[in-house]
């Protein structure tokens, strides 16, 4: 196996990249077209594929779940620091995702928060001090 990337569905690509490239993402313009959008996370630029939703439910062949609802994953981004959690979640915010939760501490060991895109998927971002982890 070459490379894994995550496809998530999208009302529309254009808003979702232009939301994901206000919070710090970047894309490939080569793979982009009217309906799709391929966006590079983190250092070692994970693919995740933004399909609009008629695209995607003709590639995964089921129905869309509802995100309002329920969710089917959560996508975890790993910060480097505090400071970065905290203006993270500030860009989330400027740039209309949905922050359910805000930066705080997880477990004495974590530091992060959580906010909802323009699609509904849920994301995290956690700082982690592995030095505080109980053994």
């Amino acid at each position: 196996m070459k490379q894994i990337w995550l496809n998530l569905p999208v009302k529309n690509a254009n808003d979702s990249k232009t939301f994901f490239s206000a919070i710090g993402f970047s894309f490939i313009e080569e793979h982009t077209t009217p309906n799709s959008a391929c966006m590079l996370v983190g250092e070692k630029q994970f693919v995740i594929m933004l399909f609009e939703e008629p695209q995607f439910v003709a590639f995964s062949q089921v129905p869309l779940p509802d995100t309002k609802s329920s969710s089917e994953l959560l996508i975890s981004i790993d910060a480097s620091s505090r400071k970065e959690v905290d203006e993270f979640a500030l860009l989330v915010t400027k740039a209309g995702g949905n922050l359910f939760a805000p930066p705080a501490e997880i477990e004495g060991w974590m530091y992060g928060c959580a906010f909802a895109d323009l699609d509904g998927h849920r994301w995290n971002m956690l700082y982690m001090d592995l030095d505080k982890i109980a053994k």
